[in-house]
């Protein structure tokens, strides 16, 4: 599924790091979603969403 979350991230000026220790993940848990190479759990788009000040449907795209 692909994503905004690179995007939203970086305009919220977090690293993948950053936003990982938020959402209480790996770091490559994110780089993984971002890549669209993992599709997290309703929880954890919650959170990302949530961390990123916007919606889940803002944040992903269906294809």
């Amino acid at each position: 599924m692909n994503n905004h979350i690179k995007e939203l991230r970086r305009l919220a000026k977090l690293s993948q790091e950053e936003l990982a220790k938020l959402c209480k993940v790996s770091r490559q848990t994110i780089n993984a979603i971002e890549n669209d190479k993992y599709d997290p759990t309703l929880q954890l788009a919650f959170n990302i969403a949530s961390i990123l000040e916007t919606t889940v449907d803002r944040l992903f795209i269906n294809k």
